[in-house]
């Protein structure tokens, strides 16, 4: 891609482009706002950091888990290029992919008004594919081998982050079970930071990829290239995609820190410690074998994993219910907008 500069004249000097890369700034804001609180939510309700600090150490941690991922493995940024396909026509493709961005930020921000964790990563997907259904008319646009790890990753990261979440507590417990509670308080204090930061940290890995691969995907499809089979992602476009995710999650992370850390289950410090070691481990599991996953599947079955470890009773199901709803809603209803809204704008740009 070359330098910040070449790619800024690039944009400048394509209209199109800088529509489609502005899109998927603003889906990634949206994913600030929406996804990444959930890294940092059990740490800010049981008081170990407050927001302010807890959100500037998952801007750093999101930026750290982006450039040490993408340097050991960037399959999941792969996998989100090559599992549909615009056409060889580079103005249609361009403004297709916008019509989807448009569509995935519709949907998050609809999720983001009533205060529901929903899954950005899965509305991304849902909004490409509804997009490439669109533009082809068919599904010869969508690339079936590539999707199916979305399904893998759905089952494997529901059933890792509930089994791992319940495991890790349930260690927990057994290891401090004679313990004097008030004397383990500082050091649950540290690790529940440490569990926060490296949610944070695979957070970035998960979720950082898959948005530089959209903008990645931009820039070939401009050019009217097909993507290179060896992925390079510059630095600074891994800096500019945490930047903006950071003010996502400065802008509205505390609604979704309150519905997943409090309304969900009442967590205390080695509750959110367990959580987020397990969520973190589902999540690294997921990205070494390239499975594209939701980093809020994975925290929020951990905590229920967590809860179940007391009693079921501990799990207000209400939450988990509204969860459920929106996550089953997300693939056909954003791809379902991402369709109508990509049928718009080929009336509208073309």
């Amino acid at each position: 891609m070359g330098s910040i500069l070449d790619f800024w004249y690039q944009m400048t000097a394509n209209p199109l482009l800088f529509i489609a890369v502005a899109m998927t700034l603003g889906v990634i804001l949206v994913n600030g706002w929406t996804d990444a609180p959930n890294a940092i939510a059990t740490c800010v309700v049981t008081r170990c950091m407050p927001p302010k600090a807890a959100i500037l150490m998952a801007a750093l941690f999101n930026f750290l888990g982006v450039f040490v991922m993408t340097l050991v493995n960037a399959t999941v940024a792969e996998t989100i290029t090559k599992m549909v396909d615009f056409g060889e026509d580079s103005d249609k493709a361009i403004i297709a992919l916008s019509a989807a961005l448009f569509a995935i930020v519709l949907w998050a921000t609809l999720a983001w008004v009533f205060g529901i964790p929903t899954s950005e990563s899965h509305a991304l997907i849902a909004g490409l594919t509804g997009s490439a259904i669109a533009l082809h008319g068919s599904m010869s646009g969508v690339n079936g081998s590539e999707w199916v790890k979305v399904l893998y990753g759905i089952v494997i990261s529901v059933v890792l982050g509930f089994g791992l979440g319940w495991l890790v507590c349930k260690l927990v417990t057994m290891l401090f079970n004679k313990a004097n509670r008030p004397k383990t308080q500082p050091f649950f204090r540290g690790a529940q930071i440490a569990g926060a930061a490296s949610m944070a940290f695979m957070h970035g890995a998960q979720d950082g990829q898959k948005f530089m691969g959209v903008i990645l995907l931009c820039v070939y499809m401009s050019r009217g290239q097909a993507l290179p089979s060896d992925i390079s992602i510059p630095v600074w476009l891994m800096v500019v995609c945490s930047v903006v995710m950071a003010a996502g999650t400065a802008m509205g992370g505390k609604k979704i820190i309150k519905s997943v850390g409090m309304d969900m289950v009442k967590l205390e410090k080695y509750q959110g410690f367990s959580a987020d070691i397990a969520a973190a481990l589902s999540l690294l599991f997921c990205s070494v074998f390239s499975l594209p996953v939701s980093t809020t599947h994975a925290k929020t079955t951990s905590i229920m994993g967590v809860g179940a470890v007391k009693r079921v009773s501990a799990i207000n199901f209400g939450v988990v219910k509204e969860m459920v709803l929106t996550w089953v809603l997300t693939f056909p209803g954003c791809g379902l907008v991402g369709f109508i809204m990509t049928k718009l704008f080929m009336f509208i740009f073309t």
